[in-house]
């Protein structure tokens, strides 16, 4: 047996044994069903354990199971009561927590972040600067902002910057990886159906700033400049990028959520064989860790993000 060492994983559990169905579960934790499913699948490989079997209505805990949802709500309240501890000790923490924010708030539950940061530092105030993700680095390197969130690898990220110091230069936490996939606009169906990176590149694309994710993705995927897209028009938001490949204008990489919902909803084309993964990530400067407000913000994290 390995041990347990993801919260998220126990989460899972204690929520479909509680709701007695997967879907419910989901919904309750905000996450999406396979999401859950894979959790599941992971506690029962760490434990060796059958912990629920499948009924008409849902799931049911086995007797293994029943015996160790208990020991999980108990590490669930035992996690709340270390929380309230933490925050009773951290009563001092004041002043402002200058935060970095990206894409749109949902995605990055920023509501629920400042939810939990209100409700566990009440003295603490925060100041929001919204911008391209790369620019989250750039901003805690010059003192603008305290923390933030990023999207993709910090190892690939501007050399110049983070160089091969970025694991110490940086404390970060992954928050979840995602998939971006490549969007055209409505009716490029056969025109786009089956080509590799290489035939895309040749097409007409949407070009977004040096510091966006989507720029990043495309420098890791066409390393040579020679072999990259050369963008038709440059877009630094992604509802204009949206609106230019809705135009006709171009293809352009695209979070893979928003795509499916865009294909449904106004028919734009999502390549069949092209797609990256990626990270969101939440990041700090490593030399300013261990400061109040930085621990208070990873404490509201957590809430948000279990």
């Amino acid at each position: 047996m390995r041990p347990i060492s993801d919260i998220r994983i126990l989460n899972a559990f204690v929520a479909v044994a509680q709701e007695g169905n997967i879907s419910r579960a989901a919904k309750r934790l905000h996450l999406t069903q396979p999401a859950v499913s894979l959790q599941l699948k992971r506690l029962a490989q760490d434990t060796g354990l059958n912990l629920f079997v499948r009924t008409s209505k849902g799931v049911e805990l086995t007797r293994d199971g029943e015996t160790l949802v208990a020991k999980a709500e108990k590490v669930q309240a035992a996690l709340d009561e270390f929380g309230q501890t933490a925050r009773r000790i951290n009563g001092n923490v004041r002043g402002t927590l200058r935060l970095g924010t990206i894409v749109d708030p949902d995605f990055i539950r920023l509501g629920a972040f400042l939810a939990a940061l209100v409700d566990g530092y009440p003295n603490l105030r925060t100041k929001l600067l919204h911008g391209i993700s790369g620019d989250v680095v750039h901003r805690l390197i010059d003192g603008q902002i305290d923390i933030g969130f990023f999207l993709g690898d910090l190892d690939g990220f501007e050399p110049e910057v983070a160089g091969d110091g970025a694991d110490s230069l940086f404390f970060q936490r992954e928050l979840t990886r995602f998939t971006y996939r490549v969007i055209a606009p409505a009716g490029w169906g056969k025109r786009i159906a089956g080509k590799s990176w290489q035939e895309l590149a040749a097409m007409p694309w949407i070009g977004t700033p040096r510091n966006s994710v989507h720029n990043r993705l495309l420098k890791r995927i066409y390393p040579n400049k020679e072999e990259a897209p050369d963008p038709v028009c440059l877009v630094d938001q992604e509802p204009s990028m949206l609106a230019m490949v809705r135009s006709g204008i171009g293809l352009s990489l695209c979070r893979e959520s928003i795509a499916l919902e865009e294909m449904q909803s106004r028919g734009l084309v999502i390549s069949d064989t092209a797609k990256v993964d990626t990270s969101l990530r939440f990041v700090t400067l490593a030399s300013n860790r261990s400061e109040p407000n930085i621990l208070a913000a990873f404490d509201a994290l957590e809430s948000a993000w279990i």
